[in-house]
């Protein structure tokens, strides 16, 4: 009789999986402006990677023979390059980042696998951890706030609900919280604040009711608390350079 081959094929992913729980993985954010980025898949799931690669400054090509809606967008605002083709060897080149939304083909998994391999490349195929060298966290972003949940690619659902979950504690009014913070931290280190003085400074306006006053849409008092806040440490702003340098700031970081 022949061995039914279904509890090797069983064992082969629990020593797979085992092998995923062992792994340690190291954070990182990795700046990605102007270099060349790949994804593999024409599906709603690469164009999610494409746009958060795009979104953060990637030069992104999206290979597959054929194109989601949102991918055909993608291109009309001349955010992704598309490439009307099946992936072949010698493809990923030149690429820093490749992710491969294509997982029902093995055979496609351990060619792309391969040649991200010879290349030391960065390498993500989506829903194949062991064939990762990096994992992708579920992210939360509220302006220069960013924060990343993973469970090291052990239950990607878990992640996005706890971050799902973090939405409600971290509120939009956290974009303008840390744009204005950035507009200070100028400020007290152009005055030449010590390390010290800095770090008692964003202590003070972390207490300070400032991100209450922009949750409850009381801009004009978080505002003047924090020139209040910056005069108790001999730094003289008004509210209207404030404003405007908070402004320009906003503008530039759209041209980016």
């Amino acid at each position: 009789m022949r061995a039914d081959p279904k509890p090797v094929a069983r064992r082969q992913k629990a020593d797979v999986e085992a092998k995923q729980m062992e792994t340690r993985y190291y954070p990182v954010m990795l700046d990605i402006r102007d270099k060349p980025a790949i994804v593999i898949g024409g599906d709603r799931i690469a164009a999610e990677k494409a746009a958060n690669l795009s979104a953060a400054g990637a030069q992104v090509t999206v290979i597959s023979q054929s194109f989601c809606a949102e991918l055909l967008d993608l291109e009309r605002k001349r955010t992704v390059v598309l490439r009307s083709k099946s992936y072949a060897y010698g493809d990923l080149a030149g690429a820093l980042v490749v992710i491969a939304a294509t997982t029902n083909n093995s055979e496609l998994t351990e060619a792309i696998w391969n040649e991200a391999q010879e290349h030391q490349q960065l390498i993500n195929i989506v829903d194949v951890p062991h064939r990762c060298n990096f994992i992708l966290p579920s992210v939360l972003k509220r302006g220069h706030l960013t924060i990343s949940v993973s469970t090291e690619g052990t239950s990607p659902s878990l992640a996005k609900r706890i971050r799902q979950h973090l939405e409600g504690l971290f509120p939009s009014a956290y974009t303008a919280y840390f744009q204005l913070a950035a507009i200070t931290r100028v400020y007290i280190k152009d005055h030449g604040l010590s390390y010290q003085e800095r770090d008692a400074f964003f202590g003070d306006f972390f207490n300070s009711g400032i991100l209450e006053c922009l949750t409850n849409g009381n801009q004009v008092e978080a505002l003047e608390t924090t020139v209040q806040l910056l005069q108790h440490y001999n730094i003289d702003i008004s509210v209207t350079t404030l404003i405007n340098d908070m402004k320009e700031a906003v503008a530039n970081h759209g041209r980016s």
